[in-house]
């Protein structure tokens, strides 16, 4: 377990654990990861845009997300797709945050390598986590993965800076931000017109009617006859149009 361990972590950082100098500081335990629709924790970080800090997004919807290391392949391919994908968040009022456990500095020139290489410039910051302060208090760190990286963390962060969504992914395997975007337009949908979203759900597609909350309400579903109803649990209607439908 532990070879395999090493191998996963080489694989992105090219950095075996024995590589790592004597005098660094393992970290053996994860800190608690935060809780779905409880308030996000606060922080104050140094970022490739200047200090930074949760309540500066107070009134905007956030993604914040993390990723290994810089200059590593599955991570530059995340970032070229996010900066890609940035004017979508911006139209539906949403923020991209980055962060790795990498210098402000490796985070500037990483940002340049990509606009260099691929004709890409990254649009939105990248948190300075050298102390490992926000990676743990997102419980970004996961020592099954990395003890030294971040794993590939998403936070879906609300105008009230309330955490709404969370995702987690292995070291080996790129995020899809298509569907992180999707999620966030379904989050703001749902909050909009009070709908929930099935399976696959997009923008325009139809929304799912909240269940009957009393015997009464289901059996008026029942004896109404509606056929957007399969059944007195189960009802559909068309999706209002609103922000959260714009691309």
């Amino acid at each position: 377990m532990c070879e395999q361990k090493h191998q996963r972590e080489s694989i992105v950082t090219g950095q075996s654990l024995a590589e790592r100098p004597a005098n660094e500081p393992a970290i053996t335990t994860a800190a608690a990861a935060p809780r779905l629709n409880e308030l996000a924790p606060d922080f104050r970080a140094l970022t490739t845009h200047g200090p930074n800090q949760l309540t500066d997004y107070r009134g905007r919807w956030l993604v914040l997300f993390s990723h290994p290391s810089d200059f590593t392949p599955v991570c530059t391919t995340e970032f070229i797709a996010f900066a890609k994908a940035h004017p979508s968040f911006q139209a539906i009022e949403c923020d991209l945050l980055g962060l790795s456990i990498d210098s402000v500095f490796s985070h500037i020139a990483w940002a340049r390598n990509i606009k260099e290489k691929f004709g890409v410039e990254i649009p939105f910051p990248i948190i300075e986590d050298l102390s490992m302060r926000v990676a743990h208090a997102y419980g970004m760190v996961q020592p099954g993965a990395s003890d030294t990286s971040a794993v590939r963390a998403v936070f879906v962060i609300d105008p009230e800076s309330m955490l709404r969504a969370m995702l987690y992914y292995p070291m080996s395997n790129g995020r899809s931000v298509a569907e992180i975007l999707r999620l966030v337009q379904a989050l703001q949908t749902s909050d909009r017109q009070k709908v929930a979203t099935p399976e696959g759900w997009t923008p325009g597609a139809e929304v799912i009617v909240p269940p009957p909350k009393t015997t009464a309400e289901a059996d008026r579903r029942v004896t109404a006859g509606d056929p957007a109803c399969v059944d007195w649990y189960f009802c559909k209607r068309e999706a209002e149009e609103d922000l959260s439908t714009a691309s």
